[in-house]
This record gives C-alpha cells, sequence and structure tokens, in this order.
C-alpha cells in the first residue's frame, strides 16, 4: 500500500514541473514561433509579403471582446494585390485545392492547424491549384479581417500560383 502511495505521490508532483520535449535540442525557453521557425525553413522570395510582417498584431480588449489590432504595414496591404509564399494546408478533399489555407509552417497532423492565425492565411483560388509539400507562391487580393467570426486575420481572393524562381534568402 504505502508503495502505490508512493507512485502516486511521485506521479502529482510530477505533474507540477514542467514539461520537457522528448527532444533535448529544444531550448529552454521552448520552441519557436511559427514566424520565426518559418524563417528557418522557409526562404523568403523577394516581393512577397514576409511572414514576419504578417506576425505584427497584437490581441487588444475592445468592448468587451478581444480583437486584432494591426500594424500600419499590414493595414496598408488592404485591399491590394500581393505575393504570399508558404505551404498549402488544404481545406477540400483530392489533390486540386481552390478553397485553402497558406502557412508559414508545413502542416504535420491532419487535424490540426500547423501555426497561429497570424501565420495562415485563407486562399480562394481561381483555378485549382494541386496540394503538395513543397511551398507555394500566390498572389491576390488580401483582406486584413478585423472581426472575422472564424478567427481569421487574412483571406486571400482571386489568387493564381506564380511560378517560383530561385528564392532569395533575406
Amino acid at each position: 500500500m504505502k508503495r502505490s502511495i508512493l507512485i502516486v505521490v511521485c506521479a502529482a508532483s510530477g505533474m507540477a514541473l514542467p514539461l520537457h520535449a522528448f527532444n533535448d535540442s529544444v531550448p529552454a525557453s521552448g520552441l519557436p514561433s511559427a514566424t520565426h521557425y518559418s524563417a528557418q525553413i522557409l526562404p523568403e522570395v523577394d516581393g512577397t509579403v514576409s511572414w514576419r510582417t504578417l506576425a505584427e498584431v497584437e490581441p487588444v480588449s475592445a468592448k468587451g471582446k478581444v480583437v486584432p489590432k494591426f500594424s500600419n504595414a499590414i493595414l496598408s496591404l488592404d485591399k491590394t494585390n500581393v505575393k504570399i509564399y508558404g505551404f498549402v494546408v488544404p481545406l477540400d478533399l483530392g489533390g486540386d485545392q481552390k478553397h485553402f489555407l497558406i502557412s508559414a509552417v508545413p502542416p504535420s497532423c491532419p487535424f490540426c492547424m500547423p501555426a497561429g492565425p497570424d501565420a495562415i492565411v485563407e486562399v480562394l483560388s481561381k483555378q485549382p491549384v494541386e496540394y503538395g509539400f513543397e511551398p507555394l507562391l500566390v498572389t491576390g487580393k488580401l483582406a486584413v479581417l478585423r472581426d472575422d467570426p472564424s478567427g481569421l486575420l487574412y483571406r486571400m481572393t482571386d489568387a493564381t500560383p506564380v511560378a517560383v524562381s530561385k528564392p532569395n534568402n533575406r
């Protein structure tokens, strides 16, 4: 009986300790944000909107609810044609996608969002885009969503894929 109590006490006290990743290469400060991780795995392409720029948003309290407060750099992109380079997160079944998300980081789970709302753009494409694991460059009209009920911050409409020449690291 004493042994089972000891096991329960040890297990309960372990729950109060901070959890550590199975991989000890993760810094003690935790995993990087999607934007910082993206900069490590996804080279920026000249002429595109940077994921660092799209991350310039913070939650603020207004009229009893939390709403996004966008930087002037983001607000200047509203209703303009932009290019975004990222990973496709499919929303429909099948290989061809007309409605999908583009993310700063690749999806790692079919049931999980790969990043937060500042690192995801909803895309409505003019033509089907083939789903793949390689990053995609799309161009279209960006909308900055100030109060979207789905929690999205950005939407691109009339999107079309663009061929990518050699990406330049910034």
